[in-house]
Protein backbone atom coordinates (compact mmCIF):
# COMPACT_ATOMS: atom_id res chain seq x y z
CA UNK A 1 0.00 0.00 0.00
CA UNK A 2 0.91 3.78 -0.21
CA UNK A 3 0.89 7.01 -2.54
CA UNK A 4 4.53 6.95 -3.64
CA UNK A 5 6.38 10.14 -3.94
CA UNK A 6 3.44 12.90 -3.08
CA UNK A 7 5.19 15.54 -4.56
CA UNK A 8 4.60 14.15 -8.19
CA UNK A 9 1.75 14.23 -10.05
CA UNK A 10 1.33 10.49 -9.75
CA UNK A 11 1.13 10.25 -6.45
CA UNK A 12 -1.22 13.20 -5.80
CA UNK A 13 -3.61 11.79 -8.45
CA UNK A 14 -3.72 8.75 -6.50
CA UNK A 15 -4.34 10.70 -3.56
CA UNK A 16 -7.09 12.41 -4.94
CA UNK A 17 -8.49 9.30 -6.29
CA UNK A 18 -7.93 7.81 -2.59
CA UNK A 19 -10.05 10.88 -0.89
CA UNK A 20 -13.18 10.74 -3.41
CA UNK A 21 -15.31 8.77 -0.99
CA UNK A 22 -13.13 9.34 2.52
CA UNK A 23 -12.61 12.78 4.65
CA UNK A 24 -9.70 11.40 6.03
CA UNK A 25 -6.79 8.98 5.00
CA UNK A 26 -7.66 6.46 8.57
CA UNK A 27 -11.00 6.44 10.36
CA UNK A 28 -13.64 9.32 10.26
CA UNK A 29 -11.65 12.15 12.40
CA UNK A 30 -8.34 14.24 11.59
CA UNK A 31 -5.40 11.49 12.98
CA UNK A 32 -1.44 12.23 12.85
CA UNK A 33 -2.03 10.03 9.70
CA UNK A 34 -3.68 12.91 7.88
CA UNK A 35 -0.84 15.07 8.91
CA UNK A 36 1.85 12.66 8.01
CA UNK A 37 0.42 12.79 4.34
CA UNK A 38 -0.01 16.23 4.70
CA UNK A 39 3.33 17.06 5.29
CA UNK A 40 4.52 14.73 2.90
CA UNK A 41 2.15 16.51 0.25
CA UNK A 42 3.81 19.90 1.44
CA UNK A 43 1.84 22.53 -0.66
CA UNK A 44 -1.51 22.31 -1.85
CA UNK A 45 -2.37 19.82 -4.37
CA UNK A 46 -3.85 21.93 -7.74
CA UNK A 47 -7.81 22.98 -8.20
CA UNK A 48 -8.53 20.11 -10.90
CA UNK A 49 -7.54 17.26 -7.92
CA UNK A 50 -10.51 18.64 -5.98
CA UNK A 51 -10.84 16.33 -3.58
CA UNK A 52 -7.04 16.06 -2.56
CA UNK A 53 -7.53 19.72 -2.35
CA UNK A 54 -10.91 20.12 -0.39
CA UNK A 55 -8.62 17.44 2.26
CA UNK A 56 -5.69 19.83 2.29
CA UNK A 57 -7.76 22.73 3.06
CA UNK A 58 -9.05 21.22 5.78
CA UNK A 59 -6.15 19.38 7.82
CA UNK A 60 -4.52 22.89 7.22
CA UNK A 61 -6.96 24.36 9.72
CA UNK A 62 -5.85 21.99 12.24
CA UNK A 63 -2.38 23.58 11.97
CA UNK A 64 -2.39 24.47 15.55
CA UNK A 65 -3.63 21.51 17.13
CA UNK A 66 -1.69 18.76 14.93
CA UNK A 67 0.27 18.01 18.22
CA UNK A 68 -3.24 16.70 20.03
CA UNK A 69 -5.05 15.17 17.23
CA UNK A 70 -5.04 11.38 18.05
CA UNK A 71 -2.94 8.26 16.52
CA UNK A 72 0.44 7.81 15.90
CA UNK A 73 2.45 8.91 12.93
CA UNK A 74 4.12 5.49 10.64
CA UNK A 75 5.73 5.29 7.83
CA UNK A 76 4.20 6.77 4.76
CA UNK A 77 3.88 3.33 3.00
CA UNK A 78 1.54 1.99 5.60
CA UNK A 79 -1.04 4.53 4.54
CA UNK A 80 -3.23 4.89 1.14
CA UNK A 81 -4.79 1.98 -0.82
CA UNK A 82 -3.95 -1.69 -0.20
CA UNK A 83 -3.80 -2.63 -3.74
CA UNK A 84 -1.03 -0.37 -4.51
CA UNK A 85 2.67 -0.99 -3.96
CA UNK A 86 4.57 1.04 -1.73
CA UNK A 87 7.46 3.16 -3.27
CA UNK A 88 8.34 4.92 -0.97
CA UNK A 89 11.34 3.43 0.99
CA UNK A 90 13.59 4.47 4.00
CA UNK A 91 16.48 5.27 1.71
CA UNK A 92 19.15 3.48 3.89
CA UNK A 93 19.11 -0.14 1.52
CA UNK A 94 19.42 0.14 -1.76
CA UNK A 95 16.97 -1.60 -3.83
CA UNK A 96 16.96 -4.66 -5.69
CA UNK A 97 17.05 -5.07 -9.12
CA UNK A 98 13.52 -5.99 -9.59
CA UNK A 99 12.40 -3.42 -7.86
CA UNK A 100 10.49 -1.08 -10.57
CA UNK A 101 9.64 2.35 -9.01
CA UNK A 102 5.87 2.97 -10.17
CA UNK A 103 5.89 6.31 -9.51
CA UNK A 104 8.98 7.30 -10.28
CA UNK A 105 10.03 11.25 -9.11
CA UNK A 106 11.01 14.86 -9.85
CA UNK A 107 14.08 14.15 -10.43
CA UNK A 108 14.61 10.99 -12.28
CA UNK A 109 13.46 10.14 -15.79
CA UNK A 110 10.58 7.90 -15.61
CA UNK A 111 11.43 4.75 -17.36
CA UNK A 112 8.27 3.48 -20.32
CA UNK A 113 8.22 0.49 -18.19
CA UNK A 114 7.84 2.28 -14.82
CA UNK A 115 5.26 4.37 -16.55
CA UNK A 116 3.19 1.30 -18.16
CA UNK A 117 3.29 0.04 -14.44
CA UNK A 118 2.25 2.78 -12.90
CA UNK A 119 -0.85 3.53 -15.49
CA UNK A 120 -2.31 -0.43 -14.68
CA UNK A 121 -1.88 -0.10 -10.66
CA UNK A 122 -4.11 3.56 -11.54
CA UNK A 123 -6.64 1.26 -13.65
CA UNK A 124 -6.67 -1.13 -11.33
CA UNK A 125 -7.58 0.92 -8.36
CA UNK A 126 -10.12 2.79 -10.03
CA UNK A 127 -11.72 0.01 -11.68
CA UNK A 128 -11.85 -1.65 -8.23
CA UNK A 129 -13.78 1.77 -6.80
CA UNK A 130 -15.99 2.45 -9.60
CA UNK A 131 -17.89 -1.38 -8.77
CA UNK A 132 -18.63 0.47 -4.96
CA UNK A 133 -21.77 1.29 -4.24
CA UNK A 134 -22.45 4.68 -5.09
CA UNK A 135 -22.79 7.11 -1.58
CA UNK A 136 -26.27 8.34 -1.53
CA UNK A 137 -26.33 11.87 0.08
CA UNK A 138 -28.44 12.06 3.02
CA UNK A 139 -29.98 14.79 5.30
CA UNK A 140 -31.57 14.75 8.66
CA UNK A 141 -34.00 17.77 9.04
CA UNK A 142 -36.06 18.90 12.40
CA UNK A 143 -39.32 20.79 10.78
CA UNK A 144 -41.50 23.29 13.06
CA UNK A 145 -44.93 23.40 11.60
CA UNK A 146 -47.11 25.99 13.82
CA UNK A 147 -51.01 26.20 13.52
CA UNK A 148 -53.05 29.12 13.05
CA UNK A 149 -54.11 28.91 16.51
CA UNK A 150 -54.79 27.00 19.56
CA UNK A 151 -58.16 25.73 17.77
CA UNK A 152 -56.28 24.30 15.05
CA UNK A 153 -56.66 20.50 15.25
CA UNK A 154 -52.84 19.06 15.94
CA UNK A 155 -53.38 15.11 15.01
CA UNK A 156 -55.49 16.93 11.51
CA UNK A 157 -52.13 18.89 10.74
CA UNK A 158 -49.91 15.80 11.65
CA UNK A 159 -51.74 13.60 9.72
CA UNK A 160 -51.87 16.18 6.70
CA UNK A 161 -47.95 16.73 6.83
CA UNK A 162 -47.32 12.68 6.97
CA UNK A 163 -49.58 12.39 3.70
CA UNK A 164 -46.63 13.75 1.78
CA UNK A 165 -45.31 11.22 0.41
CA UNK A 166 -41.96 11.62 -2.26
CA UNK A 167 -39.10 9.08 -3.20
CA UNK A 168 -36.32 9.94 -1.12
CA UNK A 169 -38.53 11.24 2.08
CA UNK A 170 -39.00 9.46 5.44
CA UNK A 171 -41.17 10.51 8.23
CA UNK A 172 -40.05 10.10 11.84
CA UNK A 173 -40.67 10.84 15.65
CA UNK A 174 -42.93 14.20 15.98
CA UNK A 175 -44.06 15.91 19.22
CA UNK A 176 -46.14 19.12 20.21
CA UNK A 177 -43.62 21.96 21.24
CA UNK A 178 -45.86 24.65 23.21
CA UNK A 179 -45.23 28.03 22.00
CA UNK A 180 -47.53 30.36 23.88
CA UNK A 181 -51.03 31.49 24.67
CA UNK A 182 -52.11 27.98 24.68
CA UNK A 183 -50.46 27.42 20.93
CA UNK A 184 -48.73 24.18 20.27
CA UNK A 185 -46.39 23.65 17.42
CA UNK A 186 -45.71 20.75 15.67
CA UNK A 187 -42.03 19.57 15.80
CA UNK A 188 -41.45 16.36 13.17
CA UNK A 189 -38.17 14.43 11.75
CA UNK A 190 -37.81 13.37 8.66
CA UNK A 191 -34.57 12.31 6.34
CA UNK A 192 -34.33 13.19 2.88
CA UNK A 193 -32.08 12.08 0.13
CA UNK A 194 -30.75 15.75 -1.21
CA UNK A 195 -30.82 14.58 -5.32
CA UNK A 196 -34.50 14.03 -4.41
CA UNK A 197 -36.12 15.99 -1.83
CA UNK A 198 -35.66 19.81 -1.57
CA UNK A 199 -36.93 22.07 1.35
CA UNK A 200 -38.34 24.54 -1.17
CA UNK A 201 -40.77 21.19 -2.13
CA UNK A 202 -41.19 20.13 1.54
CA UNK A 203 -42.24 23.67 2.28
CA UNK A 204 -44.64 24.21 -0.65
CA UNK A 205 -46.76 21.02 -0.05
CA UNK A 206 -46.94 21.61 4.17
CA UNK A 207 -48.09 24.77 3.52
CA UNK A 208 -50.48 23.70 0.89
CA UNK A 209 -52.43 22.68 3.87
CA UNK A 210 -53.79 26.19 4.54
CA UNK A 211 -56.44 25.47 6.90
CA UNK A 212 -54.21 23.97 9.26
CA UNK A 213 -50.45 25.28 8.47
CA UNK A 214 -49.81 29.32 9.38
CA UNK A 215 -46.03 28.45 8.75
CA UNK A 216 -42.86 25.73 8.34
CA UNK A 217 -39.93 26.69 9.40
CA UNK A 218 -36.47 24.30 9.81
CA UNK A 219 -35.30 24.08 13.17
CA UNK A 220 -32.10 21.64 12.70
CA UNK A 221 -30.33 19.85 9.81
CA UNK A 222 -27.51 18.10 9.77
CA UNK A 223 -26.06 16.09 6.96
CA UNK A 224 -25.74 12.02 7.45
Amino acid sequence: MGFGDLKSSAGLQLLNTFLADKSYIEGYVPSQADIAIFEAVGAAPPPELFHALRWYNHIKSYEKQKASLPGVKKALGKYGPPDVEDTTGTGGDSKDEDDIDLFGSDEEEESEEAKRLREERLAQYESKKSKRPALVAKSSILLDVKPWDDETDMAKLEECVRSIQADGLVWGSSKLVPVGYGIKKLQIQCVVEDDKVGMDMLEEKITAFEDYVQSMDVAAFNKI
